[in-house]
C-alpha cells in the first residue's frame, strides 16, 4: 500500500518519530542525500539532525546505542541483509529515491593516462564502464568506503579518476569528464526493535 509518492511501506508513518538519522558519510554521499529526503518527508520542522558515519555498521551501532533514532541504508549495499536479520533492529520502511547524479570526475589539472586508475564504491562499479569516456580504459579499480571517499582519492591523486556524485565532486573540487546520471534506488529505514510509537 502506497501512502506517499515513492513510499513502499507505510510502517514508518506509524512508528517512532524520526528524531535523528544515521547513515553512511562523509558529506556528499548518496546516503546523506537520502537521509535529507527522509528528514524532509518524515521528521519535525527544523534543521536536519543527520549523523554521518564511516560505515553503515557504525550507523547501526549508533542506533543500538541510542545516538540516532533511525538509520538509512541503500538496498544496493551488499551487507544490507545483516540489518534485516538483526533481532535488535526493526525494519521501519522503505522508499525510492533518485541519487544525486553520478559521473566520472578528475582533479583539475591532472593529466589522465589512457589506462586510468578509478576509485569507486563497490555498489555503483558497473557505472564506471558505462560513464567512462571512450578515449579512456580502466587500468585498475580501487574501492573506497563511499562515493565521497572515492572523490577524495581522486582529489589527493591516489587515483586518476573517481566515480562519484555531484555533491562529493563539488566538496572535493573535482570536475566531471563524463555525462552524469542519477540512479533510482531503494532505501531501507531501520529503528530499534520495541521502540515506542
Amino acid at each position: 500500500m502506497i501512502q506517499t509518492a515513492g513510499w513502499i511501506d507505510t510502517e514508518l508513518s506509524s512508528g517512532p518519530s524520526v528524531r535523528t538519522i544515521g547513515t553512511l558519510g562523509p558529506a556528499g554521499t548518496s546516503s546523506e542525500q537520502a537521509a535529507l529526503y527522509l528528514w524532509a518527508d518524515r521528521a519535525p520542522e527544523g534543521p536536519p539532525a543527520i549523523r554521518l558515519y564511516d560505515s553503515y555498521e557504525q550507523a547501526g551501532s549508533a542506533l543500538r546505542l541510542g545516538a540516532v533514532s533511525h538509520v538509512v541504508i541503500a538496498n544496493a549495499y551488499a551487507s544490507v541483509h545483516s540489518f534485516y536479520m538483526d533481532p535488535s533492529l526493526r525494519f521501519a520502511g522503505a522508499f525510492l529515491f533518485d541519487t544525486p547524479h553520478y559521473g566520472i570526475a578528475v582533479s583539475p589539472g591532472h593529466r589522465i593516462p589512457g589506462a586510468a586508475r578509478v576509485a569507486t564504491h563497490p555498489a555503483p562499479e558497473a557505472l564506471v564502464e558505462e560513464l567512462l569516456p571512450a578515449e579512456y580504459s580502466v587500468a585498475e579499480i580501487r574501492y573506497a568506503a563511499s562515493t565521497s571517499a572515492a572523490a577524495d582519492k581522486a582529489r589527493r591523486r591516489e587515483t586518476d579518476l573517481a566515480l562519484t556524485t555531484q555533491p562529493a565532486a563539488k566538496a572535493n573540487a573535482l570536475e566531471f569528464i563524463s555525462r552524469t546520471r542519477p540512479i533510482r534506488m531503494l532505501w531501507s529505514v531501520f529503528t530499534l526493535a520495541g521502540a515506542d510509537s
